[in-house]
């Protein structure tokens, strides 16, 4: 069996609002070990990027200047995906973005992922086997033993190999991510073997925003990122939203 595990960054959220996908990272699996083969970008999306989004990831509008267009890589990441088993952490955002950036170059035939990948969630699949607690990437790599030191801030690549370990894990199998082989895929694309796990030496840290009204749009925004992540609104939301009646 082949999956590829699947994370993007965005430009913020939702995608019905125009936001578009800045980063994609997957890692392929035969069976249960990696093949070596992974594909990486960071893309121009042709519109800013939210400052709250922009403190969870740290991609700024700078980093992405020169950066391809989906329109440049969609053959090729269609490739790398196709007839795969894709393992997402909460599809639906993901799967939702992928979608419109293959409607938006006019690829309808490419814009349902569920027509030539089958899809796997692994929120889901924690909350069920997890019920009432904290199913976030981070709590599950705590719960898990799974390293995710080198994680300060997400990124798609780094946020795929780790999923694929918690994955893993949550299966019950073998969490040692061994190359099935020698790791050489003799493409010379996106495809390598060398996973990369440092940021971009351009890539900002988080800052501490002084809440104008239009910063407060702005962190608004960034609790719908954070959102995505957990898969759940944050507490303070929770604790701001009026009991149904």
């Amino acid at each position: 069996m082949r999956y590829v595990v699947l994370d993007t960054e965005t430009t913020g959220m939702p995608v019905t609002d125009g936001h578009r996908v800045i980063e994609i990272g997957c890692v392929e699996m035969e069976g249960r070990r990696l093949t070596g083969r992974h594909f990486h970008v960071y893309l121009q999306p042709d519109r800013e990027v939210d400052e709250g989004a922009i403190a969870v990831h740290g991609i700024t509008n700078e980093f992405l200047v020169g950066k391809p267009r989906f329109k440049d890589i969609a053959d090729e990441f269609f490739e790398f995906i196709k007839g795969a088993e894709l393992i997402i952490h909460n599809a639906a955002f993901d799967i939702g973005f992928i979608n419109n950036e293959f409607a938006l170059q006019g690829q309808s035939e490419r814009s349902d992922v569920t027509e030539y990948c089958t899809v796997l969630d692994t929120l889901l699949m924690a909350r069920e086997r997890h019920p009432g607690q904290r199913n976030s990437l981070d709590a599950l790599c705590k719960r898990y033993d799974v390293d995710n030191s080198n994680r300060e801030l997400h990124g798609a690549l780094l946020d795929a190999e780790i999923l694929a370990d918690v994955y893993l894990a949550m299966t019950g199998g073998q969490t040692n991510l061994s190359l099935a082989g020698d790791g050489g895929d003799g493409s010379g694309g996106r495809a390598q073997a060398s996973p990369i796990r440092r940021l971009p030496a351009d890539r900002t840290r988080g800052r501490v925003i002084r809440a104008s009204e239009e910063e407060l749009a702005a962190h608004a925004a960034r609790l719908a990122v954070i959102e995505k992540s957990a898969g759940a609104p944050a507490l303070w939301v929770q604790m701001e939203t009026p009991p149904a009646s």
